[in-house]
């Protein structure tokens, strides 16, 4: 009897990796001279959301390319990234939160299964919480579909990762 092959679809981040950019960040904040003695922070909150906090909006901007930067050369997308609305804080400084995306929502995780369905390969799919397991008795039908889900990745607006592979 032929055994299944399977692999997960998961929307997962390093949350060292992330605490190591946001150190890396704030030693820039320190030492960089256009941001040197402008009240400006960045902290993050319970692997929920990071806040920026400074003077104005451009050093905002500065403060969140640092960030991005940093989060790619640590190997993070920054998909996981939802900006919320820039707000005022005290003393006259800006403050803008953006929340992290981790898992798969129901909605994004039943267009997965729908996209896996209709590619018409020999596969199941099913919804485990937030994540996708996919099952099939051919690796290369598993293999198309992670060539398939990495080709539409834009369309998900997530960074995927596919994990447990048997």
């Amino acid at each position: 009897m032929a055994k299944d092959c399977s692999f997960d679809i998961v929307s997962e981040f390093d949350k060292q990796e992330l605490v190591n950019a946001i150190d890396q960040v704030k030693r820039d904040l320190t030492s960089r001279f256009d941001l040197k003695n402008s009240n400006s922070s960045i902290e993050l909150e319970a692997d929920k959301s990071i806040t920026i906090t400074t003077n104005d909006d451009m050093k905002l901007r500065n403060i969140f390319d640092i960030l991005q930067t940093k989060l790619v050369k640590r190997g993070i997308s920054i998909k996981i990234l939802d900006a919320q609305p820039i707000e005022n804080a005290l003393g006259g400084n800006v403050r803008q939160v953006y929340n992290l995306k981790k898992g798969l929502s129901q909605e994004l995780a039943k267009k997965i299964v729908a996209d896996i369905k209709n590619s018409k390969l020999k596969v199941q799919a099913s919804i485990q919480g937030e994540q996708v397991r996919v099952t099939g008795k051919s690796k290369d039908d598993l293999q198309e579909v992670i060539q398939m889900l990495r080709k539409n990745e834009d369309k998900y607006d997530i960074p995927l990762q596919f994990t447990n592979y048997r």
